[in-house]
């Protein structure tokens, strides 16, 4: 039935209801709506008494038809603002506070992930996302979430790069997911149980890609990394900041075992992971007597969290409370913008919305 507006500024606007949801009525002689769209009613339907018969549609083929536009247009959920307001509590000038799903919306992690510098750093604020904060986030921010997961993963395909620390990535929300989901009835996600069946599917299908990758060898074009000498591939090495891509890189080739068992190499990266004091706690001795640098890093990895370093992170203004990427201007009011900016690591950046 027609809704007459109770605005006291107006003498009133007729609205009716559509299939595409409220439209004002210019009048009831020309029988038409303000927009230039074709009418649902025509004006002989629209002068019969029970108009709400004429207005009735099919429910399943409207939800259906949006389910595939939302499809189609899934990437008009990635936002792209350089920075964002962050206000943890309402003043007389804002009402109202910044949530952890509502700064995940605006920031623009999809162009984030393209970035190698800030691909790390996106894909560890995923992992803790889906450890322990998706139920945090709103439904759009979920939805949003998958879409960027998704764009990572064709990105890993493409690339042939960081395979590993994706398929952790998803194991994480594989699993996360798991438990949520037999929580039946406790709304603990948004949107149907079936619809989160389905992204578990999918989940699957994107673990069975990336353990079908082949990893292709580029034409040759000159030097390898065998071929440089054995300091300067040494040097190298010493850059991997993972245990587990030295013992890759030791598989590859009977040269590179040799230098990936070097114990110089394992005490840097153990001393560059741990401190002194943890590093004493966990001493293991080789069969002759020496310390065991290699065992001790996997040791320690198993007790301790191991630093964290991006290439770029986000950063917050104190000044401003403003948050956005590192580099990136922002409208500040301090006289030295760059002294009021602190780095934040991607369980900072989720510690900052836990009111």
């Amino acid at each position: 039935m027609p809704f007459l507006g109770q605005d006291w500024r107006s003498p009133g606007q007729n609205w009716v209801k559509t299939a595409d949801g409220w439209k004002r009525f210019l009048d009831e002689k020309s029988g038409s709506f303000v927009s230039d769209l074709s009418s649902y009613c025509s004006k002989e339907v629209y002068n019969k008494e029970n108009l709400f018969n004429s207005l009735n549609y099919d429910v399943a083929a409207k939800k259906r038809k949006k389910d595939m536009l939302n499809s189609k247009t899934k990437t008009q959920y990635f936002h792209q603002e350089k920075w964002i307001y962050v206000h943890k509590g309402s003043t007389k000038e804002r009402h109202g506070y910044c949530t952890l799903g509502e700064a995940f919306n605006r920031l623009d992690f999809s162009t984030a992930i393209l970035d190698s510098r800030r691909f790390n750093y996106v894909v560890r604020l995923l992992e803790l996302i889906a450890k322990s904060q998706l139920t945090s986030l709103s439904g759009i921010a979920q939805k949003n979430f998958m879409n960027i997961l998704e764009k990572v993963v064709l990105k890993v395909l493409e690339d042939q790069q960081n395979i590993r620390l994706i398929r952790e990535l998803l194991q994480t929300l594989y699993t996360s997911l798991c438990t949520l989901v037999q929580r039946v009835g406790k709304s603990v996600l948004v949107g149907n149980i079936n619809m989160w069946v389905y992204r578990m599917e999918t989940i699957l299908h994107w673990q069975q890609q990336l353990n079908n990758i082949q990893i292709t060898r580029p034409p040759f074009k000159g030097l390898t990394f065998t071929d440089l000498p054995l300091c300067l591939q040494l040097n190298i090495m010493q850059r991997l900041s993972d245990g587990r891509d030295l013992v890759s890189l030791g598989q590859a080739a009977p040269d590179l075992h040799v230098l990936s068992e070097d114990r110089l190499l394992w005490k840097k990266l153990c001393q560059y992971h741990f401190s002194e004091r943890q590093i004493r706690k966990r001493l293991i001795l080789s069969d002759k007597g020496q310390l065991d640098w290699k065992k001790m890093y996997f040791k320690l990895v198993r007790c301790y969290p191991r630093k964290e370093q991006y290439g770029d992170t986000l950063q917050l203004c104190r000044h401003c409370h403003i948050l956005s990427w590192k580099g990136t201007d922002h409208p500040c009011t301090a006289n030295n913008p760059e002294s009021c900016s602190v780095s934040l690591s991607p369980q900072d950046f989720i510690n900052l919305f836990k009111f």
